[in-house]
């Protein structure tokens, strides 16, 4: 009983890499764990690679081993590893599996994630079977107020969505009101739902049929971001409403788009969060002028973007 117990309250974060530049950036995320992240911050951390993938250098696998994160590596069919974010949706699918017995929550982030603050807002309530955010942006999706196109009813069909599970969402960072569409870089689930599992067969089954084809031949974002579109597909299909959990602003906050959120949405400080992405904001030289950076967080941060292999 008490194992039982245990198991419920514990929560295991994962991510995948498929780079060195992406081990770095897991490195990172798992360091702001273990730094930030409070009564959670000794949480298991898992990082998923495919071994299509080049091998990791010693010095990421040295971190790794020092901030006590597990690799886990797994097969994956070549074309699937080269199609955009192919090998992502089947580790998260690896990553669920492995913590079916260990663990009652699975976060699964993309590694360009910092933990600022303890993130016990991730510990999703009782009742509730996911844990998500909005996209930033519109991108593929569709706005609730105008009928759905092809593509999103494709999606609908071949996912099995009922006109009754959609509802109206937010993006992030425009605020336009759409058709659910969830960050596939921020996910909290139940693993023994097996929702990560059945985004996994959604993706492999549908990504390549052609119907999907004519419409990666109009616009490349179709091929780079079906795998989302599936998700949302996946999620609608399979968790009713009343069982999702939507997370605060202060959970995956874009600090690359920081300038485009609206004023009295806009964090403060990069301290008030508790958890960013920063995709590439890291890259420009001025990135600390973006936003207030209070210590200790600012000298942390600075020591780890100057790690080097």
């Amino acid at each position: 009983m008490q194992e039982s117990a245990a198991k419920a309250n514990r929560i295991v974060f994962a991510v995948t890499v498929s780079s060195e530049s992406s081990g770095i950036r897991a490195l990172m995320l798992a360091r702001s764990l273990r730094s930030f992240g409070g009564k959670l911050s000794e949480s298991p951390f898992w990082v998923l690679m495919s071994r299509a993938a080049n091998p990791l250098p010693a010095a990421v696998l040295d971190g790794f081993a020092a901030a006590n994160i597990r690799l886990i590596l797994f097969d994956i069919d070549e074309g699937i590893f080269k199609f955009f974010f192919g090998a992502k949706t089947c580790a998260s699918a690896v990553a669920e599996a492995e913590a079916r017995e260990v663990t009652g929550l699975l976060a699964w982030m993309d590694p360009d994630t910092l933990i600022i603050q303890e993130p016990e807002e991730l510990l999703i309530e009782e009742g509730k079977d996911l844990g998500y955010r909005p996209v930033h942006h519109l991108n593929i999706g569709s706005l609730y107020n105008e009928p759905a196109d092809d593509f999103w009813k494709l999606i609908y069909e071949h996912c099995d969505v009922p006109e009754e599970a959609i509802f109206p969402m937010n993006t992030c960072a425009d605020n336009l009101v759409i058709r659910p569409y969830f960050n596939a870089g921020c996910l909290v689930v139940r693993p023994e739902n097996g929702l990560l599992h059945n985004w996994r067969a959604n993706f492999l089954k549908l990504h390549r049929e052609p119907f999907f084809e004519d419409f990666y031949d109009k616009d490349i974002l179709y091929r780079v971001f079906i795998h989302q579109a599936i998700l949302a597909g996946t999620i609608l299909s399979s968790v009713n409403r009343e069982r999702m959990q939507e997370f605060s602003d202060r959970v995956n906050y874009p600090l690359n788009l920081h300038d485009e959120y609206q004023e009295n949405r806009k964090a403060k400080t990069l301290n008030e969060l508790i958890t960013c992405r920063y995709d590439v904001g890291f890259h420009d030289p001025s990135w600390r002028e973006g936003i207030q950076i209070n210590e200790p967080l600012g000298s942390w941060l600075q020591e780890q973007l100057e790690f080097k292999v």
